[in-house]
C-alpha cells in the first residue's frame, strides 16, 4: 500500500490487508477452532443423552462405546490444538514480517527532517514492541474471538432447547458482563498507549545513555546518567501502573461473572426442580455448559488485553505509515540522461525552523571539474550547504540547480546516485567491509582489482601489522561494527580477546576507510 492508500483506508482494512497473502494459513487456523468449540459443545449434550437414554436401560457396552468416541474426539482436539498453535503462530509471524517490510522500506523514504524530529530508540520501540504486539493480536485475536463468539452462542442455543427460562436468565446475564469488559476494554487500550508512549521514551533514554557511556565515564558523570534514567523510568512505572490497575479491575468484575453464572444455574434450577419444570439430569447438562463458558469467557479475557496493547501498536504503525515524505518527486520529475556536473547555488536560504534561517542569500556556482572548498566556523552552514545540492532538504529560497535543472523537478534518486558523500560522521553497517564499500553503486565494476590476492599493504591504505600481509579480498570479507571495531578470526588473534580495533594508535577502521573512501572518489570522478 502507498502512503496515500495508508491515509484514505480506516485501520480495520489496513490490518485485514495483511491477512490476504497468508489466507490458507488464516482459514486452517480458524477451521481448527471451529472443530475445537463443537467438540467442546458436543461433550454435554453426549452426556446428558447418555444420562437420558443408555444409564437407564443398562446399556453399558453401547455407554463405554461412546465415551471412547469421545476419548477420540478430545485426541483430535489435542491435534487441532496443536495445528492452531504452531500454524498460527507462523501466521503471525509472516504477517509479522510482512508490516516491519513495509515500515522499513516506509521510513527509508522519509526525510532528513523526520529524522532530526525523532528519536532512535522511539523508532526502534515501533520496529520491535508495537509489532510483536500486533502479532499477537493477527494470531489470537480472530481466533479467540471465533471460538469464544461459536461456544456461547452454541451453547445458548443448545440450553434454549433444554429449558428456556434457565436460558433466558443465563442470556441476560451475559450481555451485561459483555458491556463492563467493553467499558474497562476501553480504560485498557487508554493505558497501553501511554505505555507504549513511555517505553519508546525510555528505549531512546537507553539507546543514548548505552551510546554516550565511555563520554559519561570520561568525564565521570555516571551519577547524573542514572539520574536522568531514572526519570524516564519513574515515568514508565507510573504508566504500567495505570494499565495493570485497568486490568486488574477487568480480571475482578470477569471473576464476578464467572461465579455469578454459576451460582444463578443452581439457583435458578434448584427452583425449577422444586417446580416440577425440570429434572436433575438437565441440571447437570447446564452446569457442564456453563463450565464450557468458562474457556470461551478467559479467552476474551485475554483478548482483551490483547486488543489494548495490539491496536495501540497498531494505532502507532499506522500513524508512521502516513506520514508523507517531506522529499518527494514532482509529478513531471526530470531524468537527465548525461550529468555533466555543473552546480548551481542560485540566491539560496534555508532554515530548519521558519524562525531559525541557516543560510541567507548564498549565490555559488561551480563548473563541472572544478574543486571548491567551503571553509568557515563551525554552525556557519557548510553542511546543509552540502546537504541541498543531494536535497536531503528543501531551500526555503532560491534554487539549487544541476545542470541548470532545479534539484526539485529532478528524480530524487537518480540525483543521490549522481553525488558522491563523504559523511562527517563515519558510519559503518554491521556487515562485512566489503558490503559496506558496495554502497557506493558500481565501484565493483571498476575497482575490483583491489579486491585481489595481493596483501593490504598495497592498497591505498595502511593496516594493523597483523593484517598488513592478508590478502585484500580476505580482509574485506571481515565483519565490522558501526564502531570501526573489526571481529577478527580466531586464528589472527588470542581466542581470548573478542574485539580487535585496526590500525596504528587512535587510527581505527572509520579512519582507515574513510581514507580509503576518499581514494574511491577522487578515482570516481574519472568515470
Amino acid at each position: 500500500m502507498t502512503t496515500r492508500q495508508f491515509q484514505e483506508s480506516s485501520a480495520l482494512r489496513i490490518f485485514l490487508s495483511y491477512f490476504k497473502p497468508h489466507r490458507k494459513l488464516f482459514f486452517l487456523d480458524m477451521c481448527c477452532a471451529l472443530m475445537i468449540a463443537v467438540i467442546d459443545l458436543a461433550f454435554p449434550y453426549v452426556s446428558r443423552w447418555c444420562m437420558y437414554q443408555l444409564l437407564p436401560e443398562s446399556a453399558y457396552r453401547t455407554f463405554f462405546a461412546v465415551m471412547a468416541v469421545v476419548f477420540c474426539a478430545y485426541i483430535l482436539r489435542s491435534v487441532f490444538t496443536y495445528i492452531i498453535c504452531y500454524y498460527g503462530h507462523t501466521f503471525g509471524i509472516l504477517v509479522e514480517a510482512d508490516i516491519r517490510r513495509d515500515l522499513f522500506r516506509h521510513m527509508q523514504e522519509l526525510s532528513f527532517d523526520y529524522y532530526d524530529r525523532n528519536r532512535t530508540g522511539q523508532l526502534m520501540s515501533r520496529m520491535t514492541t508495537d509489532l510483536f504486539e500486533i502479532t499477537e493480536l493477527a494470531h489470537h485475536g480472530p481466533e479467540d474471538l471465533f471460538i469464544s463468539r461459536v461456544t456461547i452462542v452454541g451453547a445458548l442455543a443448545i440450553m434454549f432447547t433444554i429449558q428456556w427460562q434457565l436460558a433466558l436468565v443465563i442470556a441476560c446475564i451475559i450481555p451485561v458482563f459483555f458491556l463492563v469488559v467493553w467499558k474497562c476494554r476501553a480504560s485498557m487500550q487508554a493505558a497501553s498507549i501511554k505505555v507504549k508512549q513511555r517505553t519508546a521514551t525510555i528505549n531512546a533514554d537507553i539507546e543514548s545513555g548505552l551510546s554516550g557511556i565511555k563520554t559519561a565515564k570520561a568525564f565521570a558523570n555516571e551519577e547524573a546518567e542514572l539520574e536522568k534514567f531514572d526519570v524516564s523510568n519513574d515515568s514508565f512505572k507510573t504508566s504500567k501502573r495505570a494499565f495493570h490497575r485497568a486490568m486488574g479491575r477487568f480480571n475482578a468484575v470477569m471473576e464476578f461473572f464467572l461465579c455469578i453464572l454459576s451460582v444463578a444455574v443452581i439457583s435458578v434450577g434448584g427452583f425449577l426442580i422444586m417446580q416440577g419444570r425440570m429434572d436433575t439430569v438437565d441440571l447437570i447438562t447446564f452446569s457442564l455448559y456453563i463450565t464450557t463458558f468458562v474457556n470461551p469467557v478467559r479467552k476474551l479475557s485475554t483478548f482483551a488485553e490483547l486488543f489494548a496493547n495490539g491496536t495501540a501498536g497498531f494505532a502507532r504503525f499506522v500513524e508512521l505509515m502516513r506520514e508523507e515524505p517531506a522529499m518527494q518527486d514532482a509529478p513531471d520529475a526530470i531524468t537527465l540522461s548525461r550529468v555533466e556536473g555543473r552546480i548551481d547555488v542560485d540566491h539560496v536560504s534555508f532554515a530548519y525552523q521558519d524562525d531559525m534561517a541557516v543560510l541567507h542569500d548564498v549565490d555559488l556556482h561551480i563548473r563541472p571539474g572544478e574543486t571548491i572548498a567551503v571553509v568557515g566556523p563551525s554552525g556557519g552552514g557548510k553542511s546543509t550547504l552540502c546537504q541541498l545540492i543531494p536535497r536531503f532538504y528543501d531551500v526555503t529560497d532560491g534554487a539549487v540547480k544541476i545542470d541548470g535543472v532545479d534539484v526539485r523537478k529532478m528524480d530524487v534518486h537518480q540525483l543521490r546516485s549522481n553525488i558522491a558523500v563523504v559523511l562527517q560522521d563515519v558510519f559503518l553497517f554491521s556487515d562485512t567491509i566489503e558490503e559496506n564499500i558496495k554502497i557506493a553503486d558500481g565501484f565493483f565494476s571498476k575497482y575490483d582489482y583491489l579486491f585481489s590476492t595481493r596483501p593490504i599493504k598495497a592498497g591505498p591504505v595502511a593496516f594493523h601489522k597483523l593484517l598488513i600481509d592478508m590478502p585484500v579480498k580476505d580482509f574485506c570479507q571481515m565483519a565490522v561494527d558501526k564502531k570501526g571495531v573489526l571481529l577478527l578470526p580466531a586464528t589472527i588473534y588470542d581466542m581470548d580477546e573478542q574485539y580487535f580495533r585496526v590500525g596504528y594508535g587512535r587510527k581505527g577502521v572509520p579512519e582507515a576507510l574513510e581514507k580509503f573512501e576518499e581514494f574511491l572518489i577522487e578515482n570516481g570522478f574519472t568515470r
